[in-house]
């Protein structure tokens, strides 16, 4: 859809979360957007302006409204950051009326619904709507992103480990039944609703593995696509962990290399998969580190080790970047035929 030099109308449902906060950080540097509502239930009232101070003039004027106020505004597209299961309905209804919906929970991810009632524990909302959604990892589905109505936004850790592991296994490269990936984020990767073990005398100077091995709902998604870029089942060992600072996410993961492949040709199928794309940077020295990647919609690649068949794969993001508002901001570049930097750089 090639918007030119019209105004992109978008609102933000679930304004004041830390990925809605994030995409108005964003969008209101966005020269082709204009935020005509973002909502909050707790806020509604509130002037923009006051409760996101210093993002600039795109926000005056503006209040914070209610979500079925919301609905009711005239929009090119509309940003869902919603809890899981209220998002599937509310999309669906938008998606119904000719609006293109980018939703950031799990409600779109995965194709099937009796997946979802396993992960999520209840039915799916709108099962009608899965197979018409599209799986927003940009840099693998964005030809089909430009046609869709609904962008599943791809979660945190699952856009960090499939940006390292699909090109891989679409070559052979790796074992993809062998796959271990240790992860570390930062809390605000656990959401801003207040939760005990997120508090300062809980979190700080802690490091806490939770729902390991194949207990975490990005399993399930991390599953599904290196499955489609395989051909074949996989099924991933992930260990995710809070580590005790506000943003980002660093992946380790141990792979086993298939018969024949040499640790140079890891580098290289990176590189010639991202060589046009400029928000994976392949590192031919060092290694990925959080801090480089954060506030940015960037992830850094690097090869840590190989030895004996097994390799040792590092991926950097941050988690409210690349993994949920920046990458939510890119489909929306993508939908509406833009540069996909736009807003982002």
């Amino acid at each position: 859809m090639e918007h030119g030099e019209q105004t992109i109308r978008v609102a933000v449902a679930g304004a004041t979360g830390y990925t809605g906060a994030e995409l108005i950080r964003y969008l209101s540097r966005h020269p082709k957007a204009q935020i005509v509502a973002a909502s909050s239930e707790s806020m509604a009232g509130q002037e923009l302006e006051q409760v996101f101070p210093g993002r600039g003039e795109k926000l005056r004027g503006l209040r914070l409204v209610s979500l079925e106020e919301l609905l009711c505004v005239a929009a090119d597209a509309v940003f869902l950051c919603l809890p899981h299961g209220q998002s599937a309905e509310v999309g669906a209804r938008l998606a119904g009326e000719g609006k293109k919906v980018i939703d950031l929970s799990a409600d779109f991810r995965l194709p099937d619904p009796a997946l979802y009632r396993q992960w999520y524990g209840i039915d799916h909302p709108c099962p009608e709507w899965l197979g018409a959604a599209c799986y927003g990892l940009s840099e693998f589905y964005r030809d089909q992103i430009r046609r869709a109505q609904i962008v599943a936004n791809p979660g945190c850790y699952p856009t960090a480990a499939l940006l390292a592991l699909v090109p891989l296994v679409r070559a052979r490269l790796i074992e993809a039944n062998t796959v271990v990936i240790d992860a570390k984020s930062g809390l605000s990767g656990a959401g801003k609703t207040p939760k005990p073990h997120l508090h300062f005398a809980e979190a700080n100077e802690n490091v806490a593995p939770y729902s390991p091995g194949r207990m975490h709902r990005h399993v399930p998604e991390i599953d599904w696509y290196l499955t489609l870029a395989a051909g074949r089942k996989v099924q991933v060992i992930f260990v995710p962990h809070l580590i005790p600072m506000d943003r980002g996410i660093l992946e380790t993961i141990y792979v086993h290399l298939t018969s024949g492949t040499k640790p140079e040709d890891v580098l290289h199928c990176w590189r010639a998969a991202y060589a046009q794309e400029p928000f994976v940077r392949v590192l031919e020295h060092g290694l990925p580190a959080t801090k480089r990647v954060a506030w940015t919609n960037v992830c850094e690649l690097g090869l840590a080790w190989s030895e004996g068949g097994v390799a040792v794969l590092v991926s950097a993001i941050d988690n409210l970047g690349k993994g949920a508002s920046g990458q939510a901001v890119q489909n929306l570049n993508i939908l509406f035929g833009l540069e996909e930097g736009l807003g982002l750089v």
